[in-house]
């Protein structure tokens, strides 16, 4: 299954991790130096849920920002 959100369309987005080493200059150091960049991905926070979709129960894959905004109501 794909990592997309069923209402907005929220995938994953490409980003990178810094990794920096030294002390700050506000700290008394030369400043931080940065070692290493490495890609990564930033995914989306879907949980599944049951809607009703024109009369019948479905689960599907939907971000959080879209249930707690309340544009999906969960079915029990």
């Amino acid at each position: 299954m794909s990592k997309v959100c069923a209402i907005c369309g929220k995938g994953p987005i490409a980003g990178r991790q810094i990794e920096r080493r030294g002390l700050a200059k506000a700290k008394g150091g030369v400043g931080k130096k940065i070692t290493g960049i490495t890609r990564r991905r930033f995914l989306p926070n879907l949980q599944k849920i049951m809607v009703n979709i024109k009369g019948s129960r479905k689960t599907v894959k939907v971000c959080a920002n879209c249930i707690k905004s309340g544009t999906v109501k969960k079915v029990c």
